[in-house]
């Protein structure tokens, strides 16, 4: 008995200390470009009818976001750089804001007639030109995709990360305060949580220690050959 509480002790401790060095320091968890991309397409995408594209080549400490839209025959893909403002993860906030630094391009375009070339490039000029204004947030607000906020393009993932459990089950272990951009790659910031850890941690500690109970456990056999 007094073996099995000290191995029980011990097993505690190491769970502890394993524990306790993961939350002292922030640490890094980069995610590449492509697997950037591919949870824009996930989540954001496949979500919003009239997107058919939604992703971005990462630079140091900027980004260019190319958005594909289809409506009425209007095919158009824009493109247009951000700074990143802001992202915080975690089990109750997934939100990420940019800064836009540059006016939108129309990169391509197919038109289902001469008057909506014309109608398009028009609208360009009067909000780049004359309202000193970009059309894009207002294009993607409409599109529920973003908030425009002081400026700011908000994009809140909690609308469709808040149905994905394992992804939020995930979210209540890390918290990422901030994070930066590289190239080819967006570098999370973050913190794992400390009680969220040990809960699962003893979790799974509890599971070998319930098998080991059943290896050392004395059998009424083993006590005669004894």
């Amino acid at each position: 008995m007094q073996s099995l509480i000290t191995n029980i002790s011990q097993r505690i401790r190491q769970v502890y200390q394993k524990a306790e060095g993961f939350i002292e320091d922030e640490r890094e968890f980069p995610l590449s470009q492509v697997f950037l991309n591919a949870t824009f397409q996930r989540f954001v995408t496949d979500n919003v009818k009239m997107l058919q594209d939604l992703h971005a080549d990462l630079h140091d400490d900027w980004l260019r976001l190319y958005a594909t839209l289809d409506y009425n025959g209007l095919n158009i893909t824009l493109s247009v750089d951000l700074k990143l403002v802001q992202m915080e993860l975690n089990k109750n906030t997934q939100l990420i804001v940019f800064e836009q630094i540059s006016d939108t391009q129309v990169i391509d375009a197919s038109y289902p007639s001469v008057f909506h070339k014309i109608a398009v490039k028009c609208a360009l000029f009067y909000y780049q030109k004359i309202r000193n204004d970009d059309p894009l947030g207002m294009i993607l607000e409409k599109l529920k995709v973003i908030k425009v906020k002081d400026d700011l393009l908000h994009l809140d993932l909690n609308r469709w990360l808040g149905k994905n459990r394992s992804i939020i089950d995930t979210l209540g272990k890390v918290h990422v305060n901030h994070a930066v951009l590289r190239e080819a790659e967006l570098v999370l910031m973050g913190n794992v949580n400390l009680t969220a850890l040990f809960h699962k941690m003893s979790e799974e500690r509890l599971d070998d220690l319930s098998e080991t109970l059943e290896d050392t456990q004395v059998t009424p056999l083993k006590q005669k050959q004894s």
